[in-house]
């Protein structure tokens, strides 16, 4: 499997949570009012083909597959009307989570932030509906994930808008907006595979 370098540089990545209306629904939580945001560091970026690190000593470590949006130039308190004229285009994304921590610690910096629990890639494809793209995550050829981003909760110029009220997106910067339903835990030796229209696949091995 030929490795790929990330297909930008953030010196951010702001993930959104709960931003499936099924995901919510698989969860047994409520529809969130506002976006539930967290982040990762830019040391947990790999690109497609370099293998995901499995800690060891944690029971549960689960795969998300998401569309990665990723900023083109300076956002700071931008309308969602003119959300997607910051935006440089959109890549696959995983958002990997160890759920033990996830739950001891309420918020999710350590559950989410190893090295190795962002995979970006392959490319990043500009001129795309973000609206209508159909995101698919396979697991050992299995499929696991088959959506839509029709059915995010908060669409991607809300989260442009929303987010760069809080703080300011700089060029590279990627925003993870949030996984379907089908999460499932990763074990060493799986392959993930995460496949949205119009971008490629993001294929990544998993090691301990």
């Amino acid at each position: 499997m030929e490795a790929l370098p990330p297909p930008c540089t953030p010196t951010k990545i702001v993930g959104v949570g709960l931003n499936y209306r099924a995901h919510a629904r698989e969860m047994g939580k409520p529809l969130p009012g506002e976006p539930l945001l967290f982040l990762k560091p830019p040391s947990a970026v790999i690109g497609s083909g370099t293998p995901i690190v499995r800690p060891r000593g944690y029971e549960r470590v689960d795969f998300e597959g998401e569309l990665g949006v990723v900023i083109g130039r300076r956002a700071r308190a931008v309308s969602a009307a003119a959300a997607l004229d910051y935006v440089a285009g959109y890549t696959c994304a995983l958002d990997i989570t160890v759920r033990d921590l996830q739950q001891r610690d309420v918020q999710y910096t350590r559950a989410k932030g190893f090295d190795t629990f962002c995979p970006l890639g392959p490319v990043v494809a500009p001129g795309l509906d973000p609206g209508r793209l159909r995101i698919r995550t396979r697991l050992n050829g299995e499929l696991r994930q088959d959506s839509s981003t029709e059915d995010l909760i908060f669409s991607v110029p809300e989260l442009v808008a929303f987010i760069s009220g809080v703080m300011t997106l700089l060029p590279g910067d990627v925003i993870s907006t949030g996984t379907p339903p089908g999460v499932g835990p990763i074990r060493p030796g799986d392959l993930i595979e995460v496949e949205i229209d119009g971008i490629g696949v993001l294929k990544n091995p998993v090691v301990e």
